[in-house]
């Protein structure tokens, strides 16, 4: 399987945030596992804005300490591993866990000495030391986020520092509900980004009308578009996009959670997709908050929402083809899928 959703601050194992915690001496509303996994899962459907607001439930936490840093996006891989996960975007914003040069200084922590620099190169060791442990790839998105327009910058150019250690992407990420239209800020830097050859995707019409995913996709030269549910709002849109082959990087558990779709899953827009043969790929999104896997991601498609064997196959395809690896490596991968599901021999190559 693959996975191209999934952020890195929401998919921290929650004895690493008591770990941490005990070590730096900061207090928590509960010391065990199961008493900040009750405070820190959504069990119910909220808003975006509430579901974003868990964040701060223990970011503050990880947030400017480099071993912790590390450490998560080590942890990271071998959960993916584990999952049966082959090949991993992880995103995340490198300003939301800096404590020095970004402005404001975020989660209340005091002046430090972690970058977004730091930050940038410290999860791409823990990525490439699990990579080497847990015979997986993992590659990284670094996200912009809507409501601080004054970081997409510094955003832009971390990505074309740090392509050769990991980094393959820009995103969009923050509460769309709040900021649906893209300020200038962001708007340049994924100019910027377009014309260095950096890939694009966009968390477009999750809880935001379709005129998001436009922009998204016109303005900001999205490549790929995070979530999408609400493209089939503008039919005339849906259809071009399905016609560009458009990749929609769904997440069923977390579409219920967020309010962004409604809880019965056998009116899921996936069904849309799927019976479209749309490109998109199933994906956790924030597995520490929904308290989920992608096999329970999975699970919910099979059961609710009508998915076969051989569509799960062809979105596993679509998922490879449409990731973000250098071309060689994409085919690598694509091949690797093809064989595993009797698609080709592998004498073929």
């Amino acid at each position: 399987m693959n996975k191209l959703h999934v952020h890195l601050d929401g998919a921290i194992r929650v004895q690493t945030i008591l770990d941490v915690a005990k070590r730096r001496g900061i207090s928590l509303p509960a010391d065990t596992v199961e008493g900040m996994t009750q405070i820190i899962v959504l069990k119910k459907p909220v808003t975006l804005t509430k579901f974003l607001g868990k964040f701060a439930e223990y970011m503050h936490v990880i947030a400017g300490d480099r071993e912790a840093i590390k450490r998560i996006a080590y942890e990271f891989v071998e959960d993916k591993a584990r999952e049966g996960v082959i090949y991993v975007e992880v995103r995340y914003s490198p300003h939301l866990l800096a404590n020095t040069k970004v402005e404001p200084i975020p989660w209340g922590q005091a002046e430090g000495d972690v970058s977004p620099d730091d930050v940038v190169r410290l999860v791409n060791q823990g990525l490439s030391e699990g990579e080497s442990a847990f015979e997986i790839k993992a590659r990284s998105i670094l996200c912009c986020m809507r409501h601080m327009p004054n970081w997409s910058m510094d955003v832009v150019e971390l990505c074309k520092k740090h392509q050769s250690g990991g980094v393959v992407a820009i995103d969009l990420a923050g509460d769309e509900s709040l900021n649906c239209e893209a300020n200038p800020e962001h708007r340049k830097a994924y100019e910027e980004a377009e014309r260095c050859g950096i890939h694009r995707t966009v968390h477009a019409g999750e809880v935001g009308p379709p005129c998001v995913v436009r922009e998204a996709v016109k303005v900001l030269k999205a490549e790929r578009v995070g979530h999408g549910y609400r493209t089939l709002e503008d039919q005339d849109l849906y259809k071009e996009l399905l016609h560009q082959n458009m990749h929609f990087e769904v997440c069923p558990i977390s579409s219920k959670l967020t309010g962004a779709c409604e809880p019965d899953f056998t009116k899921h827009p996936i069904i849309t997709f799927m019976k479209d043969k749309a490109n998109f790929s199933l994906n956790t999104d924030d597995p520490l908050i929904f308290n989920s896997t992608l096999q329970h991601d999975y699970h919910k498609a099979h059961k609710h929402m009508g998915f076969t064997e051989e569509e799960f196959k062809r979105v596993n395809i679509c998922s490879a083809e449409s990731c973000f690896l250098p071309e060689e490596e994409k085919n690598q991968l694509v091949r690797r899928l093809l064989e595993e599901y009797g698609k080709i021999q592998s004498t073929a190559f």
